[in-house]
């Protein structure tokens, strides 16, 4: 989701001029962009997003083009058996289905990009409903295991679009290796929040352009309620600010939590918290030391390897 809040983005700032939306609805096999990316484009030919990471883009733009001439909404689908494969197709080896709906109020209606901008912004899902017959764009509320699937019933086939809330890290220092997680973290759509009750360290200089936390971090934590979408990371090396938000962030449902250190430090810090009342299973939920062994030097490289751990975690993939 986070890829699609610059076509959000763009929608909201050409609002107003003739456009199209293209969205992936179904994939098979290697296919390069999951279900529900978006592309959008511009009367005049700008465009944001992508639909199949370069492969298939020419094509869209000209069905969108059509689209915004007048045209029906269109449902293309491509693959490598297509003759034009290497011109127009998958020659990855996928398949995809990529709908091109004009945004209008018979297509998808430029107020749905409002309402999915005030959910990304309050943090909660919204469901949006495409008729597959129609190309005709709706709000409708549905469980999470319907996200980003076909459905078939009584008004046909449909394409449901869930937009979830923004992940979220929290860190916890603010130290060097934080200043470069933060940039990675931008990078990938992660909003963040450093938490530090050291006036020097948590500066606007030293994190620009992040939200910044001076409360003790066991309270900022807690009052951030971490949830299944949220990261908490502990970086200060100071037992007094690093225990105390490890113990809230593993009283609450937080999807990774990580602590800087060596693995000697890690069994010192394990004592500690259990001594607290934190049991072993979820001592257990602590990745220390912090990250995938990369072999990593230096600042950057450390945060790298606490970014490619989070995301594996938040992707349910460790």
């Amino acid at each position: 989701m986070a890829d699609n809040d610059a076509v959000i983005a763009a929608a909201l700032a050409w609002r107003g001029t003739p456009m199209a939306l293209a969205t992936v609805v179904s994939t098979w096999g290697s296919a390069p962009r999951p279900r529900g990316s978006h592309m959008i484009v511009h009367q005049d030919g700008r465009f944001e997003g992508s639909v199949s990471g370069g492969c298939v883009e020419t094509d869209i733009m000209t069905a969108a083009a059509e689209v915004i001439a007048g045209a029906s909404f269109q449902l293309k689908h491509y693959g490598v058996a297509d003759a034009a494969a290497w011109e127009v197709g998958l020659p990855c080896g996928g398949e995809i289905a990529v709908m091109v709906q004009p945004v209008a109020a018979d297509g998808f209606d430029p107020e749905l990009f409002d309402r999915i901008a005030e959910a990304r912004a309050s943090g909660t899902a919204l469901d949006v409903v495409t008729n597959l017959d129609t190309g005709q764009s709706s709000l409708r509320a549905f469980d999470g295991s319907h996200q980003n699937a076909i459905l078939m019933g009584g008004e046909g086939a449909a394409f449901v679009n869930r937009y979830e809330p923004p992940r979220r890290l929290l860190i916890v220092g603010a130290v060097q290796i934080a200043q470069a997680l933060t940039g990675l973290a931008r990078e990938l759509g992660i909003a963040t929040t450093v938490i530090d009750p050291r006036a020097r360290f948590l500066t606007a200089e030293r994190f620009p352009g992040v939200t910044l936390d001076d409360r003790w971090p066991d309270e900022a934590v807690a009052a951030l309620k971490p949830d299944a979408a949220t990261a908490v990371v502990t970086l200060s090396h100071d037992i007094k600010i690093d225990d105390p938000a490890l113990a809230a962030a593993l009283a609450a449902p937080t999807g990774y939590i990580a602590a800087l250190g060596s693995r000697r430090s890690h069994v010192a810090r394990r004592e500690r918290l259990g001594a607290l009342g934190v049991s072993d299973s979820d001592l257990d939920r602590i990745d220390a030391p912090a990250g995938i062994d990369i072999g990593a030097v230096g600042p950057a490289e450390i945060a790298l390897s606490i970014a490619a751990g989070m995301v594996g975690a938040l992707h349910d993939r460790t």
